[in-house]
């Protein structure tokens, strides 16, 4: 009855319409899409399935704000770099002379993020404890830097953990910043910093490039404003902008436990205001918000985008990395969170380790790309291994290698593949124990080998299955129109006789007239008398009705075709 009052027409002509196509139903049952399909069909009407999304799993829930809401946002910032280069004496230099006037001093406590005030803007700075946490974030799916600053002390010089965070940065997509530091030493060497991370990819913009690089003294404080100068710049080309007018969702940075207030979470809002008394979920815990302190440790009672803030209030700790989201009421963040807690065990339970092909086939932004970390036993086989590997890349498909190095494959290796959707290729190495429960944790297969012809031979099969498949025309029949039929709603249907092989649904067709084509395109409809149906073969007679073309005159030729895919 439902779909009778949706078409405008009465029950019993459904009714009827049912009974002809062989289903003796009654008013009140229910009717399955496919009847449905067809039954509308027959009132020039086409039926569309309702989407729904499931908000429960809000890390892929996207809501498409309106642009008259979107406002300009602070920009989130991660610093990384190689031990003792001056990641942290930079970060509180920063914080200590540019928190917000009246707080000086004020700072209470590491919150594992904090927002500074600079020249009128604010900046947002992730304070993690390296490159690790970055890129484990990034693996659990939450994309909270916009920019990375990137710091190599001037008297040193690019050292492994710099290579890394390298890696990790151009891995992630983010605009990149280099901060030389330590100028205030006598040694320092600005040229030769340039000349090194040139080599990593990252070519100075005074050199034609397009990464800045600011000379800087994280101890005197030279070059600082240009830093902060050259991110406010980058983030203003970026238009970072964000919807204050919404339930808040984020990131959580890190957790802890305290006695009296139970957990005690750090999270970063990224769209949204969150407000305090807010149910939120925040991976598998729910709650309401109990407080809300600003990095300050000050009491606040709300919070908008870019903003890190703690709060508690949650039943549980969440994990750093995981995903938070308010909802309207806490009875809806209670089932919310219930639900993902049952998920989460069920993935668990049946996570396997990601095939070789299943990565391969992963597609980047329309460009089909196979992101290899490589790791072997010696420098000349790493070089030998790594420039075979590249020039495997064809048009079609591109192979780059996002790191190489020597020695054994690590737990880094593994979460940087799996944060990258990349493979790992170990040549004459082996994985530890641990690293290997790492790899089955976050499902990823390492592919080992002692051959390089073996490596290149299964890479070569994995591309091949990568490639889009070749498809050609195959006319499967050829019809004559003899008669045309007015139909509301639907247009002309053409009254045919198949000369030879079959009419199929679906097929694709061609309409000629006196041997000059006038029409190429989809069948729409195929009907034997009123019924339709799936193929009319050669000698008996069908209605067609064409998509978008009712132009057709008696003696027009249809041929019918269709795509088959081909091997390569």
């Amino acid at each position: 009855s439902s779909l009778a009052n949706k078409l405008g027409v009465s029950a019993p002509d459904i009714i009827k319409k049912l009974i002809s196509l062989g289903l003796m139903m009654n008013l009140n049952q229910v009717i399955s899409f496919e009847n449905a399909e067809i039954v509308v069909l027959d009132y020039g009407k086409t039926l569309k399935k309702s989407e729904t999304r499931d908000i429960s799993n809000f890390e892929e829930y996207e809501v498409i704000d309106d642009e008259a809401d979107l406002v300009l946002r602070p920009p989130v910032i991660t610093v990384m770099g190689h031990v003792d280069h001056g990641k942290t004496t930079l970060l509180d230099y920063i914080r200590k002379s540019h928190v917000a006037a009246g707080e000086a001093g004020g700072i209470t406590q590491a919150i594992g993020a904090y927002q500074i005030d600079y020249n009128g803007s604010k900046i947002t700075f992730i304070d993690t404890p390296g490159h690790a946490a970055f890129t484990a974030m990034r693996a659990r799916g939450a994309s909270v830097t916009d920019i990375v600053i990137i710091v190599v002390a001037a008297d040193d010089g690019v050292m492994p953990q710099t290579k890394e965070a390298v890696e990790h940065a151009i891995s992630a997509g983010v605009p990149i910043v280099v901060a030389v530091n330590k100028m205030d030493k006598p040694s320092a060497n600005p040229d030769k910093i340039m000349q090194e991370m040139a080599e990593l990819n990252l070519t100075p913009e005074a050199w034609g490039g397009n990464i800045p690089f600011v000379n800087i003294s994280a101890v005197t404080g030279f070059g600082i404003d240009s830093l902060l100068d050259t991110v406010l710049a980058i983030a203003e080309v970026s238009e970072l902008k964000a919807n204050p007018n919404r339930y808040a969702i984020g990131t959580v940075i890190e957790t802890r436990a305290d006695k009296a207030l139970g957990s005690v979470a750090s999270i970063l809002i990224q769209n949204g205001t969150l407000r305090l008394g807010d149910p939120i979920v925040a991976g598998t815990v729910y709650g309401r918000i109990r407080t809300l302190k600003n990095d300050q440790g000050v009491n606040i009672i709300s919070a908008g985008p870019s903003t890190p803030v703690e709060i508690t209030g949650l039943n549980g700790s969440p994990a750093a990395g995981d995903k938070f989201m308010a909802f309207e009421s806490e009875k809806e963040a209670k089932e919310i969170a219930e639900k993902r807690e049952i998920e989460a065990k069920s993935q668990k339970q049946k996570k396997e380790v990601v095939s070789f092909d299943d990565l391969f086939n992963k597609i980047k932004g329309g460009a089909k790309e196979i992101k290899v970390v490589l790791k072997c036993d010696v420098r000349g086989s790493e070089e030998a291994v790594k420039n075979a590997l590249e020039k495997l890349s064809t048009d079609e498909v591109k192979i780059k290698v996002i790191r190489s190095g020597i020695g054994g494959i690590t737990e880094s290796d593994v979460i940087l593949a799996n944060a990258s959707d990349a493979v790992v290729i170990g040549f004459n190495v082996v994985p530890s124990n641990i690293t290997k429960d790492v790899a089955k944790e976050y499902g990823v297969e390492i592919r080992l080998y002692q051959i390089i012809y073996k490596l290149v031979e299964e890479m070569e099969l994995a591309m091949k299955g990568m490639l889009d498949p070749v498809f050609e025309e195959k006319v499967i029949g050829h019809a004559e129109i003899r008669q045309i039929f007015k139909a509301s709603g639907v247009g002309n249907i053409a009254g045919s006789y198949v000369l030879d092989g079959v009419m199929e649904r679906g097929c694709k067709v061609r309409i000629s007239r006196e041997g000059e084509q006038i029409f190429e395109g989809d069948l729409a409809s195929l009907k034997r008398f009123k019924d339709d149906v799936k193929e009319v073969k050669a000698g008996f007679g069908c209605g067609l009705v064409f998509e978008g073309f009712g132009d057709f005159q008696e003696l027009d030729i249809v041929e019918a075709y269709t795509m088959v895919e081909v091997p390569r």
